[in-house]
């Protein structure tokens, strides 16, 4: 006769989760080897990995970086802010119309201190039915060139010469129209993103005739239809040309001290335009 075993003996306790004790899993990380649940894994190319070793990866492997510098942009999320707020903007000046009048680019109001519509005016197009063929124009042609130019030269520098083409067809502005005559919309940015399309298609040895085109057929627009800014239109297109060669002829060694050296030399001959034609018209009305 055999003595039984005693059936109470303790048995291992089953794995559980690493971020939910509650959960049991016999399911490991391949990368840490902690248990983890369904929830807490993801995916890998061989088994799965667990959600910290997966942020720790992230912060080890290097962003891939565009040609001329910056990160390589997989959707336009800039061109499409742009696109919104430009929008949201023209329907909030067609319910408060008084918006384009405090918004609008007009010499004399700058000369007063009002330096905030060399910005504010190229985020409006005009009233009424030239208004909307404005902004459906701009709309369209950011839609198209923008993104293009966005993943060449990333978010940033793409922002940058959308912003500063569009303060430099406002100073151009400044300088070449009587100072008395309004004027609003994003036609400067839009030919700034022309010149700099010209620009990157060049450096990348890319057929160009195109862009020379669109170019100089809105170009003669400016000077035959009436009601068009096409003081702007040059000042934004030579801002974003000059701009642009910076950004994409910068020596590989020194690209992000040349380019981020560029856009604040431009910043600074807008800025100084804007004093000179300050001292200008202030001088002309103490005179």
């Amino acid at each position: 006769m055999s003595t039984p075993q005693n059936s109470d003996q303790t048995q291992a306790a089953p794995p559980v989760c690493y971020r939910h004790p509650g959960r049991q899993t016999y399911v490991s990380c391949v990368r840490c080897g902690r248990p983890a649940c369904p929830d807490c894994l993801r995916p890998a190319a061989v088994g799965h990995q667990c959600l910290e070793c997966i942020r720790g990866g992230n912060r080890t492997v290097r962003r891939p970086a565009g040609r001329f510098g910056g990160a390589i942009a997989s959707q336009a999320r800039v061109t499409q802010v742009l696109i919104g707020v430009n929008i949201v903007l023209y329907l909030v000046m067609l319910v408060h119309s008084s918006l384009q009048y405090d918004w609008w680019m007009l010499g004399n109001a700058v000369a007063s201190g009002q330096w905030y519509r060399l910005v504010t005016s190229a985020f409006l197009p005009g009233a009424g039915s030239l208004g909307l063929l404005d902004i459906a124009f701009n709309m369209w042609a950011l839609l198209i060139v923008g993104p293009a130019m966005e993943r060449q030269l990333g978010w940033l520098r793409y922002l940058a010469v959308y912003l500063l083409s569009a303060i430099g067809g406002a100073v151009s502005y400044y300088f070449l129209a009587p100072p008395n005559q309004p004027a609003l919309g994003a036609s400067g940015a839009i030919f700034g993103l022309f010149g700099a399309w010209f620009v990157v298609a060049r450096r990348l040895g890319v057929d160009a005739r195109g862009v020379v085109f669109l170019i100089v057929i809105n170009l003669a627009l400016g000077f035959v239809v009436p009601y068009i800014a096409w003081q702007a239109h040059v000042g934004g297109l030579v801002t974003g040309g000059v701009l642009a060669a910076a950004y994409v002829y910068a020596p590989r060694r020194q690209r992000a001290a040349v380019q981020l050296g560029a856009t604040v030399i431009v910043l600074a001959v807008l800025a100084l335009g804007v004093i000179i034609r300050d001292h200008q018209l202030v001088g002309t009305v103490l005179g």
